[in-house]
């Protein structure tokens, strides 16, 4: 009885590393994929003064103590968010155009396993475009971490496109309003219903922006997480394959 269990437990634990290894590989690789510098929205509007964002995930076991975020050509720099524990600092073209914002930790920065994000107010260009975000990632080993890619590359640069387009939240709210077919007149019948109509479509504008932001941003990692998770699979069906073909 022991001279068949010990051959079967071998193999079996062979197989456990395999399927583990492989396990193992497809979260580390998800993990590296999904640790993008981003800057949201990744939509606005023309001549708009938007509120962006810059995440910045640590995908390393040291911690990230500068972030240097370059503004796209035809974007005007306004304003920065202070966030304590940081320094922020600007360097401009001869005309005192905004070209880059630096924030510097004044403590241990970004440690292992956080994010951190900054926001600040730009106007975008008076054209429809698409505006690329260069971000450079400095860590506490001296290494630096250039986000300057194009879409589909292992380092992308953020991109945001300014049109004149509605969002999805935008549309949304007015298929709602013309839906209900209120005129929102002062004084009028219908004027509660159509405050209570407004409120409804801000909850959902608020529901479906992040939504809308986050779809570009997300589908290169999304359809890169899926070819390395198939590979996976396929080099652990093969390693099963060779495991039994060796047991007969």
């Amino acid at each position: 009885m022991n001279m068949h269990y010990r051959p079967f437990k071998k193999k079996f634990m062979k197989l456990s590393s395999v399927f583990s290894t492989a396990v193992a590989g497809v979260l580390l690789f998800a993990g590296i994929a999904s640790a993008h510098v981003t800057v949201s929205p990744s939509v606005s509007q023309p001549e708009a003064w938007e509120t962006y964002t810059i995440k910045v995930p640590v995908e390393k076991d040291v911690a990230t103590t500068k972030v240097a975020l370059k503004i796209p050509e035809g974007v005007e720099f306004k304003q920065y968010e202070p966030v304590p524990g940081w320094k922020v600092s600007t360097t401009a073209d001869d005309a005192g155009n905004v070209k880059t914002v630096t924030w510097t930790a004044e403590g241990d920065g970004i440690l292992a396993g956080q994010y951190q994000r900054f926001s600040f107010v730009a106007v975008n260009p008076s054209a429809e475009t698409k505006v690329a975000w260069d971000a450079f990632q400095y860590y506490k080993d001296g290494s630096i971490v250039e986000w300057t890619g194009d879409e589909g590359s292992d380092l992308p640069h953020s991109v945001t496109t300014v049109t004149a387009e509605p969002t999805a939240a935008e549309k949304q709210s007015g298929d709602s309003d013309a839906k209900t077919g209120h005129d929102g007149a002062p004084g009028s019948a219908g004027t509660n219903e159509g405050e209570q109509t407004g409120a409804d479509n801000s909850a959902a504008s608020s529901q479906a922006a992040p939504a809308a932001e986050a779809a570009p941003a997300s589908s290169g990692v999304q359809t890169a997480t899926l070819v390395i998770s198939i590979a996976a699979l396929v080099l652990s069906i093969a390693a099963l394959l060779r495991v039994l073909r060796n047991r007969r």
